[in-house]
């Protein structure tokens, strides 16, 4: 005997119903599939070096997303970690001022390991192919001013072009004609920036 609800056929309810769990089924897995693919893809980078190479940029794991500092509390920025003492308060105030300006200057590099620099000249070979091309980006430990704690990098680009224009006024100068990130010290004794390297080689 055919049951009728609402004068349809209770058999049709239950094949809408079926085809409804399936439909769900087939959603969630696909679901669980790409969020097993982004873990592993996360994984295999961190794997790979511990280093990540972004549009000629060679920044530590970890570090392409910063935190922004807390505008309350001048150097509290955690990413300012081991670096210089002075380096780190000539840098808050660049990012204090910059954030009253609606500007922000996020740390993206500062103090490094030589076991971190190591990783970042091997992961800037196997990208260009050469250690001659890779010297134009990256200097080894020995040679790093992020490993003795004496250099910054900073992002975004807003920001980046923010210090370039300003930094001076914090003591703070780019170092490379090719790295608009990478900042040091005004040189003690001197009132204006010394001319930019074109690019890290000669430090090798």
């Amino acid at each position: 005997m055919t049951l009728y609800v609402h004068g349809r056929r209770a058999r049709s309810t239950r094949r809408r119903t079926f085809a409804v769990i399936a439909v769900l089924t087939l959603a969630l897995t696909a679901g669980a599939t790409v969020a097993l693919l982004r873990a592993a893809a996360s994984d295999a980078a961190e794997d790979a070096g511990g280093a990540v190479i972004e549009q000629d940029r060679i920044v530590a794991t970890g570090s392409a997303d910063p935190a922004p500092m807390d505008e309350g509390k001048a150097g509290t920025d955690p990413a300012l970690a081991g670096v210089d003492a002075e380096l780190a308060r000539r840098v808050s105030s660049a990012q204090g001022a910059a954030a009253a300006e609606g500007v922000v200057v996020a740390i993206t590099s500062a103090k490094r390991s030589a076991e971190e620099q190591q990783a970042l000249v091997d992961a800037a070979i196997t990208r260009y192919g050469s250690q001659e091309e890779a010297s134009r980006w990256v200097l080894p430990p020995e040679a790093s001013s992020h490993v003795t704690g004496l250099a910054v990098d900073v992002g975004p680009t807003e920001g980046a072009l923010w210090l370039g224009e300003h930094g001076l006024d914090f003591g703070l100068c780019r170092a490379y004609a090719n790295e608009m990130w990478h900042f040091e010290m005004l040189p003690e004794g001197t009132s204006t920036c010394p001319p930019m390297h074109e690019d890290s080689s000669g430090g090798w």
